[in-house]
């Protein structure tokens, strides 16, 4: 117990400290002396209240939510390579906000945007519930995640064949790239409520994932109802990472990645590894925006690229070492 503690309050001091330098970091530095004291000019107040303040909120709320889902989605499919994009959460989230790009109303309506992510992610859950059944088998709940996820990538490939000009098409896949620039506190409390409610439900997962490693058989005998706790995973997920979609389009890897780094730590309870992935999601996702910021490039990276470059080469890692231990 001392040494989960230990991790929680290593990892909440790591957030923190990466929280600051998100805000002292950018084309525009502040320093820690003009922040504490409060010598800032006009400017430079603006830039940290209405730029930097919404990006690092949004960075430590995303990442966490990205973190936490991975965590819980691979203790309840007891699958190491799980993660939202599996059940076809983060791909349809994609989707409603590219069609709410497509058709116009993102310029018309400045919360269009997230609003069509999250109408998204709420479909994603009701079709993969449809077709997985009320009392389905896992590997059926993973088939129904793949087919969602599939046809909802073939519908934005779609939307971009048809787009009506370079410049929708242009915007359209900056947006599938994933970033937290050009964000305001708008987004951030439309996201907030919906983060912390699915972050809420899948953190109350923790003892049914415990007994579940267990085995189907030993989690029911000891009383946990499977399909509560697949309504919860699930539910959870989808407003979790569908409002994180939703307001910094697709940033993959984060839920793969953080799991699998901490897990070890926590000899591999469920339980212990959801807060824990939680943080470790904010840290790593605020780190990743800050090296954003720091490489100077005519066109600033977008997050979603760098995380891909960091989870693309443990995922194939991975890979192989499951199949190393499956001989």
């Amino acid at each position: 117990m001392s040494r989960t503690l230990a991790l929680y309050a290593g990892l909440g001091l790591l957030v923190l400290l990466l929280f600051i330098t998100s805000l002292a970091v950018g084309y525009a530095p502040v320093s820690l002396t003009q922040w504490l004291s409060g010598n800032l000019d006009t400017n430079l107040s603006l830039i940290l209240t209405e730029i930097r303040l919404p990006r690092a909120l949004l960075g430590a709320l995303v990442g966490a939510a990205l973190g936490l889902s991975g965590a819980a989605l691979q203790g309840f499919l007891r699958n190491p390579l799980a993660d939202a994009g599996l059940i076809g959460v983060s791909a349809t989230a994609s989707l409603g906000a590219v069609l709410v790009l497509y058709s116009g109303l993102a310029a018309v309506f400045v919360l269009a945007l997230p609003l069509g992510g999250l109408a998204g992610a709420g479909l994603a859950v009701l079709l993969v519930y449809l077709l997985a059944g009320h009392d389905s088998s896992m590997l059926t709940l993973i088939l129904a995640g793949v087919a969602v996820n599939s046809f909802a990538a073939a519908l934005t490939a779609l939307a971009l064949n048809l787009a009506p000009n370079p410049y929708a098409v242009l915007e359209i896949v900056f947006w599938l790239l994933g970033s937290l620039a050009d964000r305001g506190m708008d987004q951030v409390w439309l996201a907030a409520p919906f983060i912390v409610i699915g972050s809420l439900l899948l953190l109350s997962c923790g003892r049914a994932l415990d007994a579940l490693s267990l085995g189907e058989d030993a989690a029911r005998s000891l009383g946990f109802s499977l399909t509560r706790l697949r309504l919860q995973v699930i539910g959870g997920t989808a407003l979790a990472v569908g409002a994180a979609v939703a307001v910094t389009g697709s940033i993959g890897f984060v839920g793969l990645v953080v799991p699998h780094l901490l897990r070890p730590l926590v000899r591999h309870r469920p339980s212990a590894l959801l807060g824990l992935s939680a943080l470790g999601g904010a840290a790593l996702l605020l780190a990743a925006d800050i090296v954003v910021r720091l490489i100077h490039t005519q066109v600033e990276l977008k997050l979603g690229v760098v995380t891909a470059l960091i989870g693309g080469p443990f995922f194939l890692y991975l890979l192989m070492a499951t199949r190393r231990t499956m001989r």
